[in-house]
């Protein structure tokens, strides 16, 4: 695993999201409120944790009706204008994006071929366009070799 959340990063990721982390032995913890929406979210990240056979970061989140989870993460992309953060995890030319928004809102697309994030958006389905657009943020942070695909 060569990603690993350091101090500096759960500073980021508070700022974007304009709450505070509960730091705990095992993860970092922090719960966002949209009262006016009757919206709850609670993010939990455990880093450098064993995963099977291996280490990795483990992303979950909880809502009043579902339970998100996303393995191996691989980095993360925040942004100050939209709100919200973005973490993926990638394997074999596939993408995970897991997006939290300020306004205690969350997305998740899984298993998105990584060349759609550097396509023509106007070529593709609406059903398939939207995972691109919204996982595009996170084109820098792809590996060499998904790179390389993404650019196809």
């Amino acid at each position: 695993m060569s990603f690993h959340f350091t101090k500096e990063d759960f500073k980021r990721i508070e700022k974007v999201l304009d709450q505070t982390f509960e730091k705990s032995d095992s993860s970092y913890r922090m719960v966002l409120e949209n009262e006016s929406e009757n919206r709850k979210v609670s993010i939990e990240i455990f880093h450098d944790i064993k995963i099977g056979h291996q280490t990795g970061n483990l992303i979950s989140v909880y809502t009043n009706a579902t339970h998100l989870q996303l393995h191996f993460c691989s980095g993360y992309v925040v942004s100050e204008m939209l709100g919200e953060v973005t973490f993926v995890g990638e394997h074999k030319g596939r993408l995970s994006g897991l997006i939290i928004e300020k306004g205690a809102a969350c997305s998740f697309y899984s298993n998105v071929d990584s060349s759609l994030l550097s396509g023509d958006f106007t070529k593709l389905g609406p059903e398939i366009m939207l995972s691109g657009i919204a996982l595009s943020l996170a084109e820098d942070l792809l590996t060499e070799e998904n790179k390389d695909k993404s650019k196809k």
